[in-house]
C-alpha cells in the first residue's frame, strides 16, 4: 500500500488543484495519510502569490531533507516558477509538476518508481487544466468548478500569467455538465472559480460570457448557492449585478479586488482601470436591492506609492466601507516589472503603512457586523463542533 501526505498553500483554485490531485492518486492506489512521517510521498501545493508562502515551502522542504525512502514533490505555483531549479535548491525534491500537468501525474510517478530519478511537468501549453478524471471532494457540502485557468492581464507585481498561463476557458456545456453532476450527488453550494472568474469565454461561442454562465449555473436543479472568485474589475460588467439580482441562489457577495484607492498607482500597477471606473463598478453593486457584501484585495507600498497615494487609498476605505479586506505589504516577485521599478519602499513604511490601513478597516468591520445584530440570515452548516455544545 503506497500512503501520500499533500499540504496546500495558497487560494481557493489551490485548494480544488490539491482535490484534483487527491483523487488521481487515490485511483491509483495511494492512500492517503494525516503526516509526512507517515507517508512514501510527500507533496507540497505551492503559492508563489507573495514571498512569504514561497518561504514556507522552501522552509518544509528543509525541514525534511534528511528523510530517507520518500519521494518528495512540489507542485502548483511555486513548481512552474522555479521549474527544474528546484532540484539544485532541494536535492531531495524529485517531482515538480505545474499546476497544468496534474492529469500527467500518474505517468509521473510511474517514470519516478522505474527509473528512479527525477521527473517534471511544467508545460502551460495545454487545456487539459480543468478537470483530472477522479476529483476527491473534501466538502460534501461545497464543490468547486474552475471555469477558466491563466491571465491576460500581466499586472506589473504578478506572477500569475507566468506560474499559470495565459487565459484558458472551459467549454460551457462541460461546467453545466458537471454543475448538474454535483447536484445530483447532493452538493449544494457551487463555487466557480479563475484567475479572473469574470474574464471567462466559451471557447467554442465567444457570445457566452461570464454573467449568463453563471445564470445558468444558479438555475440548475438542486444548486441552493453559487459564489464565484476572483473578480477583475476591468471586466465586471453591469449583466453580472443584474444575475445577482435575478437569482436568490446567487450568494449576495462579490469579491472585488482594488489593490489601490490611488489611480497613478494603479497605472503603474498596470491594472487596467481608473479610480473612477473601479467606484461605478462599486456603485452598481450598491444599487442592488439585494444589499451585496463587498470584499477587496488591497496592497501597500508598492513601489513609488506616496504618502498621498496610500491616503487616497484610506480613503477609499471610507467611501466603499467593505465588509472584509485581505491586504498585504507589495512583495517583489521574480519575472515581474514591478521588480525592476524605482521608488521602493522601505519595508518599516510598508508595515506602518499596512498597520494602519488594518485597524481603519478593523473599525469599520465592527461598525458594519454590529449593524446585523439581530437580523436573520441565511447559512450553510458544514458541521458541528461537540466541544461547543452544553448539556
Amino acid at each position: 500500500m503506497k500512503r501520500f501526505y499533500i499540504e496546500t498553500f495558497g487560494c481557493q483554485m489551490n485548494v480544488h488543484d490539491s482535490e484534483k490531485v487527491i483523487g488521481t492518486l487515490e485511483q491509483r492506489g495511494y492512500v492517503q495519510v494525516h503526516t509526512p512521517e507517515e507517508a512514501d510521498l510527500v507533496l507540497y501545493n505551492t503559492c508563489s502569490i507573495r514571498d512569504k508562502a514561497e518561504q514556507k515551502v522552501f522552509q518544509r522542504l528543509n525541514e525534511n531533507r534528511r528523510a530517507k525512502d520518500k519521494i518528495f514533490g512540489v507542485l502548483g505555483c511555486v513548481a512552474q516558477q522555479e521549474g527544474e531549479k528546484i532540484f539544485e535548491k532541494a536535492p531531495h525534491v524529485r517531482l515538480v509538476v505545474g499546476s497544468a500537468s496534474y492529469p500527467r501525474l500518474g505517468e509521473l510517478l510511474v517514470q519516478i518508481e522505474q527509473g528512479g530519478g527525477r521527473a517534471a511537468g511544467l508545460n502551460l501549453d495545454t487545456d487539459a487544466t480543468f478537470e483530472t478524471p477522479v476529483t476527491r471532494r473534501d466538502n460534501p457540502y461545497r464543490a468547486y468548478i474552475t471555469i477558466i485557468e491563466g491571465c491576460d492581464k500581466d499586472c506589473a507585481y504578478c506572477v500569475v500569467p507566468f506560474t499559470r498561463g495565459r487565459e484558458r476557458s472551459r467549454r460551457w456545456e462541460s461546467v453545466l455538465e458537471e454543475a448538474r453532476t454535483l447536484a445530483g450527488m447532493g452538493y449544494t453550494e457551487i463555487q466557480l472559480l479563475g484567475q479572473n472568474v469574470n474574464s471567462y469565454r466559451d471557447p467554442q461561442d465567444a457570445a457566452r460570457t461570464f454573467a449568463p454562465l453563471l445564470e445558468a449555473v444558479a438555475r440548475t436543479p438542486g444548486i441552493r448557492r453559487v459564489r464565484f472568485t476572483t473578480s477583475h474589475p476591468r471586466d465586471f460588467g453591469r449583466d453580472i449585478v443584474e444575475v445577482i439580482d435575478r437569482n436568490e441562489s446567487v450568494c449576495n457577495m462579490v469579491h472585488l479586488p482594488v489593490q489601490s484607492g490611488s489611480t497613478r498607482v494603479l497605472a503603474a500597477m498596470q491594472r487596467q482601470y481608473t479610480r473612477e471606473e473601479y467606484m461605478q463598478r462599486i456603485e452598481w453593486l450598491k444599487a442592488s436591492p439585494r444589499q451585496i457584501a463587498l470584499s477587496t484585495d488591497i496592497i501597500v507600498g508598492f513601489p513609488g506609492e506616496t504618502d498621498e497615494d496610500f491616503r487616497q487609498t484610506m480613503r477609499l476605505l471610507d467611501e466603499v466601507e467593505y465588509d472584509q479586506v485581505f491586504s498585504f505589504k507589495y512583495s517583489v516577485r521574480p519575472n515581474t516589472p514591478a521588480q525592476q521599478m524605482g521608488g521602493q519602499i522601505p519595508e518599516e513604511e510598508k508595515s506602518r503603512r499596512l498597520a494602519e490601513l488594518q485597524e481603519k478597516q478593523r473599525q469599520i468591520q465592527l461598525r458594519r457586523n454590529t449593524a446585523q445584530i439581530g437580523t436573520v440570515q441565511e447559512v450553510l452548516v458544514e458541521g458541528f463542533n461537540l466541544s461547543l455544545i452544553h448539556i
